[in-house]
C-alpha cells in the first residue's frame, strides 16, 4: 500500500521523540496501520544545528509553508507549541484536507472548538491525546472508554513540575522558593515559571478534560485557578499532622447538568490514592455513575512518554484513512453550559488562623460559622513556639463556598484574629 507521508512541525524535544519512535519502530507501525509512516518534511527553526538524532537534511525546512502547502503529505504532527503561528497552520492544514495530530494544550484548551468544527467541515480528523497528561491516554479513554457511562468528576494532578515542588516541601520540609531553584536547575521549571506554578498549564488540561467529560465548551475563563506560590512549609507541615498531603488539583464536577471547574491546592487525605501521586508523575481520577472510580496513573511530560502518546493519535488517523472514515470521530459538544454558583459549589476546608491567646476567642471563632451555618469537623489549638499567641486549625464539615467566602470575610474585622494564615479545598 502507498505509505502515509507525515509533515513534523517542530523538531524540539517532543519532535524528536516523534522521529525516533516512528523510524525505529517502522515494523510494529506498518504491521498495525498496513503501510509504512513516512516522515516528508520536518519545519526547525535553524538547518544547521547540532542535534542529538540524525535526520536527513533535506527533510528540513525553515520555511512552514513548505510542510502545509506539500499535495504529498497527508497528516501534519503539530509539536511546536504556541498560538500564534500555530493556530494558522493547523487551520490552513485543515483546509487542504489534511489530517492533525497535535499536542498543544494551549492551542486546543483556547481554540479546540473552531479547529475541531474547521476539521468537521472538511472531513479531517484532529487528535489531540498528548495536550493533557503526557503519557496517559486520558483524552482517548473519555471519548471512547466512557462513552457509554456519565461521567460526574474528573480531579486529577495534571502539572508535573507542581507536583514535584509540593512533593519535595513534603518529604523534604524545605521551602517553596527553595524547590522552585531546584525545579529550574533540573528542568522541570521554566526560567519564567508563571505558567506552571499560578495553576495557568493546568486550568488548560482542566478546560479540555472537563469539555470532554461534560459534552460542553468548557473555556479557560470557566476555571477558577489559584496556583502554589503562596503555599508555605508549614502549611504542608500541619496537613501532615493532620493526615493529609498537599497537591496542586484540577477537579471538574457535574451535578444535574451544571459544571464547575477549578485549579487549585488541595489537601488530599493520604487514604487517597491521589495522595500518592510524587514527583513529575500525573495522575486523573474519573468518577463514572455506572463504573464508579477509577485512576489513570503515568509520565505527565518528557519526550518518550508524550511521544508516544503523539504517534499512538498517528496510528489512529492512519487507520481512519485506511476505513475511509475520517472526519467523523471528533467530539461533539451537544449540552448548553450551565456553571454552578458559589452556593452550589461545596467542599470541606482547612483554615490556620492566627489568634489573640485569650479567653473567648473560639466562642467568637465558632459563632461565625454558626452565623453562615458552616459546621465543624474538628477544632485544634496547636501550640507554635515561634508564635507569641496561639494558632487555631479548622477542619469543615463540607460547606457551601458562598458560605465560606462570608466566613472568611467576616474572619478579616473580627478583633480576636490576628490573621487568616492559611485557606485550602480537603478532599477525600
Amino acid at each position: 500500500m502507498k505509505p502515509i507521508n507525515v509533515g513534523l512541525l517542530g523538531l524540539g524535544t517532543v519532535g524528536t521523540g516523534v522521529v525516533r519512535i516512528v523510524e525505529g519502530h517502522q515494523e510494529d507501525l506498518s504491521s498495525q496501520v498496513g503501510s509504512t509512516i513516512h516522515i516528508r518534511k520536518v519545519l526547525v527553526k535553524d538547518p544547521l544545528k547540532q542535534r542529538n538524532l540524525k535526520v536527513d537534511e533535506e527533510l528540513l525546512t525553515e520555511n512552514p509553508w513548505d510542510v502545509i502547502n506539500d499535495p504529498e503529505i497527508d497528516v501534519i504532527v503539530e509539536v511546536m507549541g504556541g498560538i500564534d503561528p500555530t493556530k494558522q497552520y493547523i487551520l490552513e492544514a485543515l483546509s487542504q484536507g489534511k489530517h492533525v495530530v497535535t499536542a498543544n494544550k494551549d492551542l486546543m484548551a483556547l481554540h479546540g472548538p473552531e479547529i475541531l468544527e474547521k476539521a468537521r467541515v472538511h472531513k479531517c480528523d484532529v487528535y489531540y491525546e498528548a495536550s493533557v497528561a503526557g503519557g496517559i491516554p486520558i483524552i482517548r479513554t473519555l471519548m471512547e472508554g466512557f462513552s457509554s457511562d456519565r461521567i460526574k468528576k474528573i480531579m486529577g494532578i495534571v502539572n508535573g513540575t507542581t507536583n514535584f515542588i509540593l512533593t519535595k516541601m513534603s518529604q523534604e520540609g524545605a521551602a517553596y522558593a527553595d524547590v522552585l531553584k531546584e525545579a529550574q536547575a533540573l528542568g522541570y521549571a521554566e526560567s519564567d515559571p508563571t505558567s506552571d506554578v499560578e495553576g495557568l498549564d493546568a486550568a488548560r488540561k482542566m478546560a479540555i478534560l472537563g469539555t470532554l467529560g461534560f459534552h460542553t465548551n468548557v473555556g479557560l475563563e470557566d476555571v477558577e485557578v489559584r496556583g502554589i506560590s503562596q503555599v508555605k512549609k508549614e502549611d504542608i507541615a500541619y496537613a501532615k499532622r493532620l493526615g493529609y498531603e498537599m497537591k496542586l488539583l484540577g477537579i471538574a464536577e457535574r451535578q444535574d447538568d451544571q459544571i464547575s471547574v477549578v485549579v487549585q491546592p488541595t489537601m488530599v487525605s493520604t487514604s487517597h490514592p491521589l495522595a500518592s501521586v510524587n514527583g513529575v508523575y500525573n495522575a486523573v481520577y474519573v468518577y463514572g455513575e455506572a463504573v464508579g472510580e477509577t485512576m489513570f496513573y503515568g509520565p505527565g511530560a518528557g519526550e518518550m512518554p508524550t511521544a508516544t502518546s503523539v504517534v499512538a493519535d498517528l496510528v489512529a488517523v492512519i487507520r481512519n484513512i485506511r476505513l475511509g472514515v475520517t472526519g467523523q470521530t471528533a467530539h461533539h459538544v451537544y449540552k448548553e453550559k450551565k456553571l454552578k454558583s458559589d452556593d452550589q459549589i461545596a467542599y470541606k476546608n482547612f483554615i490556620l488562623l492566627d489568634v489573640h491567646d485569650k479567653a473567648g476567642v473560639l466562642a467568637q471563632i465558632t459563632q461565625v460559622f454558626a452565623e453562615f451555618d458552616v459546621s465543624l469537623e474538628s477544632v485544634v489549638q496547636q501550640p507554635n513556639p515561634h508564635n507569641p499567641d496561639a494558632e487555631i486549625i479548622i477542619i469543615t464539615h463540607e460547606a457551601n463556598q458562598a458560605s465560606m467566602k462570608r466566613v472568611l470575610e467576616h474572619f478579616k474585622s473580627l478583633d480576636v484574629i490576628k490573621s487568616i494564615k492559611s485557606a485550602y479545598r480537603v478532599e477525600g
